[in-house]
């Protein structure tokens, strides 16, 4: 048998001549190995536990290199630069901006119940005395009518004194004092959050939103007592707000040695500035006045009246039905002064005069500011500053370029302007 299989082996090899060299020795291994005789002996099977151990360690070894990865990834974190300490110190202030504009409009709310819980108290007082001392009047004097009497009397002197103060506060002005503090901290706000978005904040950008927020809580202060605003001055002026204005000069990027400049620009933000000293401001300044007039007029005959009341009930009497009648008549026109007064809020009318007496004013002083600075390097970007003064009045760029326009055609004529330069207010 193994000579049969030797020379089919030979006879294989040589029909095919490709065979490798694999073959032979295969061949040789065959003729020369013989047949062993089985040995009893096997080789150790690998415990389960151990293979578990291997597996174990293999799924180490692949996580370690991630690890590896993950804490150069952390050394190269740490190594970046930190935040500048000018935009830390802008996010501090940004933090105590956004503590005042949850104050003002918690202190505004609650000034406005004021307003409300005052204004019915009183009327309701005024109304009631009156009509006690209508009923004393048309009964005789006994004991119960007495003491209805007395107790108008007594009504009417509570509501001269709670009118009395209620009229130096002006509670309506006061929440609207808050209201707008509280817009105009969201400004303030809005821009410092642009500020930190856009970059590279300097501490020129603090220490400007640190005299904001301090100008701020002057023009807008909390305490009733020693620096409430005075709510009868002598002359209507408008809300002051903002720190000394100084034109931009935070870098813009520059497309010429302009800044966006231009001849004819510089032309029509003078020409907007006439239109609004003119129209604007000369109008809110006539009803500013009108307002204070009005709410001294009110503020003066709403005590006037209920004293007079209160005078009339204590003499009020069935046989001298005179001062009786003196006690009602002005007890009701007391009421009605009251609730146009404070129903109608004259004070804060008056108070919103202020603050778009205000606008206009930082608008004024803002341009003058900017146009005044000789480097035009140093202004902020032309094209910006007139989108901006187009926003503020309600108007688009196209929009305000034709007002200028208008402007000078009426003054060629010598026609006085008959268009605001703002749409807003």
């Amino acid at each position: 048998m193994s000579c049969l299989r030797i020379s089919a082996s030979l006879s294989s090899s040589s029909s095919s001549s490709s065979s490798s060299s694999s073959t032979f020795n295969r061949v040789n291994a065959t003729i020369n190995v013989s047949k062993l005789p089985p040995v009893p002996f096997s080789l150790p099977k690998i415990p389960t536990t151990t293979t578990k151990l291997i597996q174990e360690l293999n799924g180490s070894i692949h996580t370690i290199i991630p690890l590896e990865k993950d804490a150069k990834n952390s050394q190269v974190d740490l190594s970046k630069p930190s935040k500048s300490e000018a935009t830390v110190k802008l996010y501090a202030v940004l933090e105590a901006v956004a503590d005042r504009v949850e104050m003002h409009k918690n202190i505004g709310e609650q000034r406005n119940n004021w307003n409300s819980l005052l204004f019915n108290s009183v009327n309701m007082i005024t109304l009631a005395a009156a009509g006690m001392v209508g009923v004393t009047t048309a009964v005789d004097d006994t004991a119960p009518m007495l003491a209805l009497k007395l107790s108008s009397t007594l009504l009417f002197s509570a509501a001269t004194g709670m009118l009395l103060i209620m009229n130096k506060i002006q509670p309506s002005q006061l929440a609207e004092e808050q209201r707008n503090a509280t817009r105009l901290f969201k400004q303030l706000q809005t821009e410092i959050q642009t500020t930190l978005a856009i970059g590279n904040a300097t501490e020129g950008d603090v220490d400007t939103a640190m005299k904001k927020v301090l100008a701020l809580d002057k023009a807008y202060p909390l305490p009733l007592l020693g620096t409430m605003l005075e709510k009868f001055p002598s002359k209507f002026e408008p809300a002051v707000w903002w720190p000394k204005t100084e034109a931009t000069t935070r870098s813009q990027k520059k497309t010429d040695n302009k800044n966006g400049w231009t001849p004819e620009l510089e032309t029509e933000m003078w020409q907007l500035l006439e239109v609004v000293r003119r129209k604007d401001m000369e109008d809110y300044d006539r009803l500013g006045n009108l307002a204070l007039k009005i709410n001294k007029t009110l503020a003066i005959s709403g005590p006037l009246l209920t004293g007079i009341a209160a005078l009339g009930s204590a003499l009020a009497s069935h046989g001298s039905s005179w001062p009786g009648i003196a006690a009602v008549m002005a007890g009701s026109l007391a009421a009605s002064v009251n609730a146009l007064e404070h129903g109608g809020q004259v004070g804060m009318v008056f108070e919103m005069y202020r603050n778009c007496g205000g606008f206009f004013k930082l608008l004024q002083e803002t341009i003058e500011a900017t146009l005044e600075e000789k480097d035009c390097e140093k202004r902020e970007n032309g094209a910006l500053f007139e989108t901006k003064v187009a926003m503020k009045l309600g108007r688009s760029v196209s929009q305000l370029r034709r007002l200028a326009s208008k402007f000078v055609a009426y003054e060629s004529e010598g026609i006085d302007m008959d268009e605001f330069a703002s749409k807003l207010f």
